[in-house]
């Protein structure tokens, strides 16, 4: 290794330490507590509304559906007012299940997007991101019908 290969090894490892004194340490014991505690109310939240819902003659499969599609509008509206990032900010991985972290993508992207009009913007952008979710959705699905029908065909 000649001179100016270890100078250059040295400034970068100078640079390196210089980087740590000033890059924030996240708290993971207080984020994984957020995450639970804010993330746990949610579902048990959905849970009480499902139970409700239950118990007023819906049944557990049409309860369980409104629940979900109260869930996504609820998100979207949070996003569109502006507050689900700072919910999100402070529960993380809490209020960003899957689900709602869907539905906060969609309609942020399309936000982001419509000054481009509604097509090109809104619904091109929109769709950039629900795109792969989509395909890996639709295209598990067809495997996983293939996979069921095999073994009803052969069972």
């Amino acid at each position: 290794m000649n001179d100016n290969d270890k100078k250059k090894k040295r400034e970068a490892k100078a640079y390196e330490k210089y980087v740590k004194n000033f890059t924030p340490k996240p708290h993971y014991t207080m984020n994984i507590l957020k995450a639970f505690i804010v993330g746990g109310s949610l579902c048990t939240a959905a849970m009480y509304v499902q139970n409700v819902l239950t118990e007023t003659g819906v049944s557990k499969e049409m309860a369980g559906n409104y629940v979900t599609v109260g869930i996504v509008m609820l998100a979207q509206l949070l996003t569109g007012l502006g507050l689900f990032d700072s919910i999100g900010k402070f529960a993380g991985a809490g209020v960003i299940v899957p689900i709602s972290g869907f539905a906060n993508a969609m309609v942020s992207t399309a936000i982001e997007y419509k000054k481009e009009g509604p097509v090109l913007g809104v619904g091109g952008k929109m769709f950039t991101v629900a795109g792969p979710v989509l395909v890996c959705g639709i295209s598990a699905s067809a495997v996983i019908g293939i996979i069921y029908w095999v073994i009803g065909v052969t069972g």
